[in-house]
């Protein structure tokens, strides 16, 4: 029996930081839009290099294995010399591999991640065999020896066994969080509304939650995304259209402006807890997966969650890959100790 699962991807990534990056901010009348560059035709110096395995997947696996939690994970490898190392490392990790499943044909997914000095990055990113995970490739008979179902983003023709996980989940009892990502929430909400009854936690982005309920945020400087007046009225909109009739946690995170929950009768609202950025890289993965592994843990209490979803995923940024920085709940409590006055603020409906 295990305590979760994960679905999702699996890659290696490659980290790579220089500080000859610049960073190249284009305005129009509707936007700003932010870009990474170095010299054209130039050889640029590495300041620092790694590679460490990734994938939404495993991130999150190897949170909740930190965590305490006896987990699982759903990824599909390729036939190369990548697989055997990142089932390897998956192993040591204390993540069990039954369910890893292994292509014999096509590549393992890659990543090379430029990290700016500003410790935000640009991900050159191969999808490989994640986006070619069919259901024939799972044994969902295993997948019913779990409590929880952990949904990472699914690339490509993965995508196609959204409204299948979450319709099984549904049969077997099995609690579903769905961190689905921007492919399968364009193909709107006609068809993701289903995945979102089967789900007890959704986890979203801002701009992730407005694309699915096309409710637009509309700049309002006296009611910012973390205004101490209110939540923004858009916002509210958001959340009351996604959350189902049942008992869902709607989760949406915004960067440095930290996150909002929402479980029909309450917002709880998370700033981000203080860190030194080095790499963003991982940060959404584990605020996601620490939440989730929270409200298991201390059994549904969402201000709590936060905290310690908010203390982790600052713990992660503070250090180059996506799992070195990953510290377990008696090291989160301790940090927090550290920082009596991080505070989530909750506001009734």
């Amino acid at each position: 029996m295990f305590d979760v699962i994960t679905i999702g991807s699996a890659t290696l990534d490659v980290f790579i930081e220089s500080d000859d990056a610049k960073i190249v901010s284009v305005y129009s009348k509707e936007k700003r839009s932010d870009f990474m560059s170095f010299p054209y035709g130039s050889k640029i110096e590495i300041d620092d290099f790694s590679r460490n395995i990734g994938g939404g997947a495993i991130n999150t696996a190897t949170n909740f294995a930190n965590l305490g939690f006896k987990t699982s994970t759903v990824v599909k490898m390729g036939n190369d010399e990548m697989a055997p190392l990142i089932e390897k490392k998956i192993k040591n990790f204390g993540i069990d591999t039954s369910n890893v499943i292994h292509s014999k044909k096509g590549l393992t997914g890659f990543s090379i991640i430029l990290v700016s000095f500003q410790g935000d990055r640009t991900v050159l990113a191969h999808r490989g065999e994640n986006a070619r995970i069919e259901k024939e490739d799972i044994d969902f008979d295993n997948l019913k020896n779990t409590k929880w179902i952990y949904l990472a983003p699914l690339a490509g023709e993965s995508n196609k066994l959204l409204d299948k996980i979450a319709a099984f989940a549904t049969k077997n009892k099995i609690k579903l969080a769905i961190n689905a990502g921007t492919t399968a929430i364009k193909k709107g909400a006609k068809y993701f509304g289903k995945i979102v009854e089967a789900c007890d936690i959704l986890i979203l982005n801002k701009e992730e939650a407005s694309l699915l309920t096309q409710i637009e945020v509309r700049p309002d400087t006296k009611t910012e995304f973390f205004s101490r007046e209110k939540i923004h009225p858009d916002l509210k909109e958001i959340f009351k259209e996604l959350r189902n009739k049942n008992h869902s946690i709607i989760l949406i995170t915004d960067g440095k402006n930290g996150a909002i929950a929402y479980d029909g009768k309450k917002f709880y609202k998370a700033p981000e807890f203080p860190a030194k950025v080095r790499s963003t890289l991982g940060a959404g993965d584990s605020f996601a997966s620490t939440f989730v592994a929270s409200i298991e843990k201390f059994k549904g209490d969402i201000e709590k969650s936060l905290c310690f979803a908010s203390v982790n995923s600052a713990s992660c940024v503070e250090v180059f890959g996506a799992q070195e920085g990953l510290i377990n709940f008696k090291e989160i409590e301790e940090k927090l100790n550290k920082n009596k006055e991080y505070k989530i603020e909750v506001i009734c409906d």
